[in-house]
């Protein structure tokens, strides 16, 4: 084993273990935090009231964690590992799609189940695996909430440039967001996929300049975000609008770009409301005010999908009245509950579907754009060149 495990919450002899591979170090660690964080947060709760009741007892979680060094075959050893060696009793996901997509067969090898918020990708959930479970929503439908958004935008955009990284999550996007842009009526002037990773956009924006895309969607990782934009001021390039599948929710990416990030829409499947009451937190807002008093950062939708996963696994723990693997993931199949993220209620293949929210920066603000029931605040449009801001 390359990296030793990180015990976040200790485990005594009763204790029901539970196990991870997070990203803690290397390339994907700023956003890997806010699930060990999460984790670690949801399951003190939880232990805090007395823990799950299991039969006619209460029994405290417990939490092991590996750091996989943002490294997908190592990875897959680790949740090896914790089930063959370890022998924890569930299993919680890792951030990503691709290492999801990779570490799912572990669990349904072992037929222990997996409940991930970290993988949002279509691929982890098609393949009729029946021991993982996802609280992210469909990444064919990350776009679903702005494409209808566009429609509705005045002066109405007519063109629009779609690009996606080759990574499992960022291919889901674009083959789920090109048929939504067609069936509203958009004319795609270019549709580009790119390496993950990439740090040079020069020449995908020095296209967008010259056929003149009005709209760009982009879906990327955090860091590629931070680049486009920065390259996007660099060479002038302003559409009407960009948009992002990440970065926007986060206070990081708002402090990196300061006031660049101004204009930038983006999306979530969360925001801290008290409207989404829950049993261990009370509200999302309470969730949150405690979050960010507890690690000093405001959490955004991973860390609540993070939570979300601990509740969904000591719900069904409840509902089975059992630890065993079988019939904790038929209990996972069954649930239905209220949580801090909002409904948890599994589909046939695995994944829970919550709607995107459109959200912008609006001066050293987040707001709310866009939802299932419509236009919620006025958005920043057309964004002006850069010179003129």
């Amino acid at each position: 084993m390359a990296s030793a495990a990180f015990t976040a919450v200790p485990a005594a002899a009763d204790d029901i273990v539970l196990g991870a591979s997070v990203q803690l170090t290397g390339s994907s660690a700023n956003t890997g935090r806010y699930y060990k964080d999460a984790y670690t947060f949801a399951i003190e709760k939880i232990n805090a009231a007395g823990g799950v009741r299991v039969g006619g007892e209460k029994r405290k979680l417990a939490l092991k964690i590996y750091d996989n060094q943002s490294d997908v075959n190592l990875s897959v050893r680790q949740y090896t590992q914790l089930v063959a060696k370890d022998k924890v009793a569930l299993l919680l996901g890792p951030f990503a799609s691709n290492f999801a997509l990779a570490d799912s067969a572990v669990s349904e090898k072992y037929q222990v189940p997996m409940v991930q918020g970290g993988g949002a990708s279509d691929q982890i959930f098609s393949r009729k695996f029946k021991y993982i479970f996802g609280t992210l929503a469909p990444a064919s439908n990350y776009f679903g909430s702005t494409v209808k958004m566009l429609k509705e935008l005045q002066p109405a955009p007519k063109t629009v440039a779609l690009l996606y990284a080759d990574d499992a999550f960022d291919v889901s996007v674009g083959e789920g967001t090109r048929p939504l842009l067609k069936e509203a009526g958009f004319n795609i002037v270019m549709d580009e996929k790119y390496s993950s990773n990439a740090s040079d956009f020069n020449s995908l924006l020095s296209q967008i300049k010259s056929n003149g895309a009005e709209v760009v969607l982009v879906a990327g990782h955090e860091t590629e975000i931070l680049n486009f934009v920065r390259q996007a001021k660099s060479l002038a390039v302003a559409p009407k609008m960009y948009s992002f599948t990440v970065g926007v929710p986060s206070e990081d990416f708002r402090k990196a770009l300061g006031a660049d990030a101004d204009y930038a829409f983006g999306m979530t499947a969360w925001l801290p409301s008290a409207k989404l009451k829950d049993r261990w937190f009370g509200d999302a807002a309470t969730f949150a005010k405690e979050y960010k008093a507890k690690f000093n950062y405001d959490p955004d939708y991973h860390a609540a999908s993070g939570a979300a996963d601990i509740e969904a696994l000591a719900q069904a723990i409840e509902n089975a009245g059992d630890t065993d693997p079988a019939k904790v993931r038929d209990a996972l199949a069954k649930l239905n509950f209220d949580s801090l993220y909002g409904k948890i209620a599994f589909g046939e293949n695995g994944q829970i579907d919550l709607p995107q929210t459109v959200i912008q920066v609006q001066g050293n603000e987040l707001k709310a754009i866009y939802g299932p029931d419509g236009l919620i605040e006025k958005p920043k449009y057309p964004m002006p060149a850069w010179n003129a801001r």
